[in-house]
């Protein structure tokens, strides 16, 4: 059944929704529902060709909704969506970490977060505050800031007060730490089986931090932690939300009273066991106040499905009216202080959408480690780059380029690049692949890219098998570094973000000035 959208439960329910959509312009339904209450919208790689249709697109939903919240998972770095077409121009958390400048963190934020606001974005779901425990984790990796939970912490405080100083609210995501699971939540329900000294030891000291440092919103993960919560992920439990989180210290909570927004409601860790829609009753009953959806699901049955649940569970008494409420007002609250800390504000009006400056370069530039066992010799002509693709997780999207071919290409003219992934090595063999890449190269110096080659077999039997016959290959890993360094010279950017190869490319073609 479909309820009528004028009762204060009904609007309340649009309020903590934040769906997206398809188009690179404002839909019909998602201008009707914002003048029904609607509280946010979300921001995806699809919706973006360029700031200033982003900047068109955000004012004609803020002409219906002058306070709504326009949210977007921008961390920079491997997962970006502003830029998603041609990789990002900010190195990513793992990047900032391996500097470790809190001072740099925060100027590289606060650029991020100039040039959301430009575009019309309020509130980014980063930074990443999760310890990236697991080298072996699917789905964090150069998300994390690093394995250290102290170094997390400094450089997610700077982040959070960078982002917030440009008028765009922070997101401290995953909430209480996706760092330590071996499982991708956007597929199955990871499980953590930390006991709580270990989690208040490690996981929580970056969100401490978080919460010290102001964000205004924190988002959930979909991780079951037994010693927390037998039953319930974390999105859905209130021993995480309403206990942990919310509950003053004295009681062992952190005495959170801001936003808490859940991690994409559809991810199967939550869709496959409890359905979209049971779920978000859950999640607000346990004390989130916005539900993140449409990543998958982008369209208005979607939403009025997730609106209609929620009017029935208040209605069943599955659901407190005062809890909607509180949950509504806080999304409310969030979109007021965006309109009352953005340039406008402070700045004065804002002239349009605004182009990265050049402090994320500077930054990837610091993030590079070199380690080369004999003096390296810049080649003189183009190279050939075997760039080793692994399959991209879904946060990260198959979508934005990775990679240092085209930086190659435009400091040495006439680079060449292949593509080598599991599937194909699996099926020619690593005898074909050598053969391959060395016929493809001809006389030219190889240059090998692997991303977290740790995690991958297939990647580092044929890292070792090309280097048995080309030790003079340069190999630049994009990923997490793990391994003993290899290669003449070894290259670690801490991540694929554009600039990060762009950074790279410079030193392999010994035009590294910048650095």
């Amino acid at each position: 059944m479909t309820v009528a959208a004028t009762d204060t439960v009904t609007r309340d329910a649009l309020a903590v929704l934040q769906p997206g959509f398809t188009g690179t312009t404002a839909p019909d339904w998602v201008l009707r529902r914002l003048g029904e209450g609607l509280g946010s919208v979300a921001l995806f790689a699809r919706n973006v060709v360029t700031p200033e249709q982003v900047a068109a697109l955000t004012a004609r939903m803020r002409a219906e909704s002058p306070d709504v919240v326009v949210a977007a998972d921008e961390e920079g770095g491997d997962v970006t969506r502003l830029e998603a077409r041609t990789g990002s121009s900010f190195p990513g958390n793992h990047a900032l970490g391996a500097v470790d400048d809190p001072a740099l963190t925060r100027e590289v934020a606060r650029e991020l977060g100039r040039v959301l606001r430009s575009c019309g974005v309020t509130l980014d779901w980063a930074p990443s505050a999760d310890v990236n425990s697991d080298p072996g984790n699917p789905v964090i990796g150069v998300r994390s800031f690093g394995a250290d939970p102290d170094l997390v912490a400094r450089h997610t405080a700077a982040y959070v007060e960078g982002l917030q100083s440009a008028g765009v609210a922070a997101c401290v995501k995953h909430f209480p730490g996706h760092g330590d699971t071996a499982v991708d939540s956007h597929h199955a329900l990871p499980r953590v089986d930390a006991d709580l000294a270990t989690l208040r030891a490690r996981e929580l000291v970056p969100f401490r931090a978080a919460l010290a440092a102001g964000t205004r919103a924190v988002m959930s993960a979909h991780i079951l932690l037994p010693a927390l919560d037998a039953t319930l992920p974390a999105t859905l439990s209130p021993a995480a939300l309403t206990g942990l989180l919310r509950a003053p210290e004295r009681e062992g909570g952190l005495g959170y009273d801001g936003l808490i927004v859940t991690d994409g409601v559809e991810m199967r860790a939550i869709s496959a066991t409890y359905g979209i829609a049971r779920g978000t009753v859950l999640a607000l009953a346990a004390g989130a106040d916005a539900i993140c959806v449409g990543g998958g699901l982008a369209d208005e049955e979607t939403v009025l499905r997730l609106r209609d649940a929620l009017v029935e569970a208040v209605r069943a008494g599955d659901l407190a009216e005062e809890r909607l409420a509180e949950a509504a007002g806080r999304v409310r609250a969030l979109g007021a202080w965006a309109r009352d800390h953005g340039p406008d504000a402070a700045e004065g009006a804002a002239s349009g959408p605004v182009a990265p400056g050049d402090v994320g370069l500077r930054a990837a530039r610091r993030a590079l480690r070199v380690t080369s066992e004999r003096p390296y010799v810049p080649p003189t002509g183009p190279v050939y780059v075997a760039a080793f693709t692994p399959v991209a997780n879904i946060a990260v999207g198959d979508e934005t380029p990775w990679g240092l071919g085209a930086e190659l290409e435009r400091l040495l003219p006439g680079t060449a690049t292949g593509t080598y992934r599991e599937a194909e090595v699996t099926e020619r063999g690593l005898t074909a692949l050598v053969a391959n890449v060395l016929g493809s190269a001809s006389d030219r110096r190889i240059v090998i890219v692997v991303r977290d080659v740790h995690r991958h077999a297939w990647m580092a039997d044929a890292l070792h098998a090309l280097l048995a016959v080309r030790p003079d290959a340069v190999v630049v890993e994009m990923g997490v570094p793990q391994a003993p360094p290899c290669g003449a010279p070894h290259i670690a950017t801490h991540g694929a973000a554009r600039v990060c190869g762009r950074a790279a490319a410079e030193v392999i073609a010994g035009n590294d000035a910048g650095r």
